[in-house]
């Protein structure tokens, strides 16, 4: 079997078979998680007016309202990535809740298809995206992409052709086109746009796009993967490891596996903040310290500390998601890192205590299984040093289903009132049990 073929065989096999209770409950807690960020999201001023470029319809969109199903897909996958808070399945580096999440919501509602299949749908996008981008760790981005975005469009059209109905040869034929039209680059790096949000929301348009294609006829590559022009070769460079990775779909399950985000920002940048965390826990302020060094996994380097100077003085509030240097200052100064750290230009107080700050790279990190971080720091009294072997909420660092619970309500509180909160909560929480999506959809739409 090509690895298209593989691919289409475990989401026929899901949605048949089922799926085991702890990955079902890790899902519903990982679709809360995301739709929660996505709501957030569409609260910030600069992502407010998204939802104008989406044609009428009656798919769900997390600003409210609808819109037409692919174009639903693309504005929530955008909206649950743009703020950097969406989960990561750390050794894969694949920010999966942003293509599975608006795909499966936006062809469950297509199709009329029960909550079960939205749930199912969801799983199927992750478990496939992980897959690739395990099949060659790092090389992605390596190579100037972003692994969500290619491995999510194969995702989301696999999941996709189950729900609206493909046979085995189309719903192969649907992996090739979406394959074929994958993308999504780091070019955002170089000047901080805002395009890298759009990357998970293409994906899952892409994915569906595939699948309509697919059911009026048109043909894909079954050997979209594993071709001397294939994803693989032409992404990553390679993928001696598609073969092993796709052989344990359906028998070894990784969602709950994911990690959930504990700040708006780069996920590389997350251990360092705990480190900041600690270290004002010792009495570290922004004022008494002189210098600060920070040791970073040199694959990490290009997306937070290349180069310095930006990173220490970003061009935006977005743009600084990606500043390990500001990050950092933020926290010393503000003594938090949330969704209104990014709302505004980047401050003077913030830069100043960043350009007291340098980086040299880690060795022995371990990266991208582990996301790590070390910082020494000097202060009038002497040299302090601090070290996170690997980020809280990574599946060795979990975090408490509470946690997550509350976080969910942190960010649909700023749009939803806590009874509509509340409401919304227990609806994602057990949609995969709902006859079908309307009450979800009812809810998201007010």
């Amino acid at each position: 079997m090509t690895g298209a073929e593989r691919i289409a065989a475990f989401a026929a096999q899901t949605f048949v078979e089922g799926v085991p209770e702890e990955v079902l409950d890790a899902a519903h807690l990982h679709l809360l998680d995301a739709l929660g960020v996505g709501i957030a999201s569409s609260t910030v001023a600069d992502n407010a007016d998204w939802a104008g470029a989406a044609p009428a319809g009656s798919a769900s969109l997390l600003s409210g309202g609808t819109a037409e199903a692919g174009a639903a897909a693309m504005i929530n996958g955008a909206l649950i990535h743009a703020l950097e808070y969406d989960d990561t399945h750390i050794g894969s580096v694949v920010h999966g809740s942003a293509v599975a999440a608006p795909v499966a919501l936006a062809v469950a509602q297509l199709a009329g298809a029960s909550g079960c299949d939205l749930i199912r749908a969801y799983i199927v996008a992750w478990e496939v995206a992980i897959r690739i981008g395990l099949a060659a760790p790092g090389a992605f981005q390596a190579h100037g992409f972003q692994v969500t975005s290619v491995g999510g469009a194969i995702g989301a059209a696999a999941a996709a052709a189950q729900v609206l109905g493909l046979d085995a040869a189309r719903a192969v034929s649907a992996i090739g086109i979406a394959g074929g039209q994958a993308s999504g680059t780091l070019a955002f790096l170089a000047d901080g746009a805002m395009s890298k949000a759009l990357n998970p929301g293409w994906a899952a348009r892409t994915g569906i796009d595939a699948v309509r294609l697919a059911r009026a006829g048109m043909t894909g590559p079954a050997s979209v993967l594993d071709s001397a022009f294939g994803v693989m070769n032409t992404f990553a460079g390679g993928g001696k490891m598609l073969g092993p990775q796709l052989a344990t779909l359906g028998q070894e399950w990784l969602i709950p596996q994911a990690a959930f985000k504990l700040y708006p920002c780069c996920h590389y940048i997350h251990p360092f903040l705990e480190a900041i965390e600690s270290l004002m826990c010792k009495g570290v302020t922004a004022q008494n310290f002189t210098s600060l060094n920070a040791f970073v996994p040199p694959p990490a380097a290009p997306l937070v500390c290349e180069p310095w100077a930006r990173r220490q003085t970003p061009v935006s509030g977005y743009d600084g998601k990606w500043g390990l240097a500001y990050c950092m200052a933020l926290m010393l100064v503000d003594g938090r890192v949330d969704v209104a750290s990014f709302d505004t230009t980047p401050r003077a107080e913030v830069i100043e205590v960043a350009r007291k700050m340098t980086w040299t790279p880690m060795r022995d990190h371990g990266f991208p299984e582990r996301f790590a971080a070390r910082i020494e720091l000097e202060t009038g009294q002497g040299r302090i040093s601090v070290e996170v072997t690997q980020v809280r909420g990574a599946p060795d660092r979990p975090v408490e289903t509470a946690d997550v619970r509350d976080k969910f309500a942190a960010n649909a509180g700023l749009r939803y009132r806590p009874e509509e909160v509340a409401e919304l909560a227990l609806e994602i929480l057990e949609i995969g049990s709902a006859a079908d999506t309307g009450r979800l959809s009812n809810l998201l739409c007010a």
